[in-house]
């Protein structure tokens, strides 16, 4: 599945993981090296992250129930923790630096499509 930002049409992630379950929520990225180029994990139930015990910075996004951003967080180092809200329904774990790459806007609306 690839993430889309409709205000300007730019692909936010190529290769969307989604974590549903409660154990993929739990663990996250937690393990791993690093994302690849355009991979990304969509957690979902959620409202908020940790990168407690991860190796590698990542950027977050914040999404309501519409699939719109309410927040973001750029190259968030490890064992952070994020504020916790009660708008967010789901978060997107990308590659640091993608959020600004993507040009992507607290606002803007992502959608999420089959290749």
């Amino acid at each position: 599945m690839k993430a889309c930002n409709t205000r300007n049409k730019k692909i936010v992630s190529s290769n969307v993981i989604v974590a549903e379950r409660l154990l993929e929520r739990m663990r996250g990225l937690l393990g791993k090296r690093g994302l690849e180029n355009g991979e990304s994990l969509l957690i979902k139930p959620c409202k908020g992250v940790h990168t407690l015990g991860m190796r590698f910075p990542i950027d977050v996004i914040f999404l309501d129930s519409g699939n719109n951003i309410l927040n973001m967080r750029e190259n968030m180092p490890p064992n952070r923790i994020s504020s916790l809200s009660l708008r967010t329904s789901m978060v997107l774990e990308l590659q640091a630096g993608t959020i600004s790459l993507a040009e992507t806007r607290i606002g803007d609306r992502i959608i999420f499509e089959l290749p």
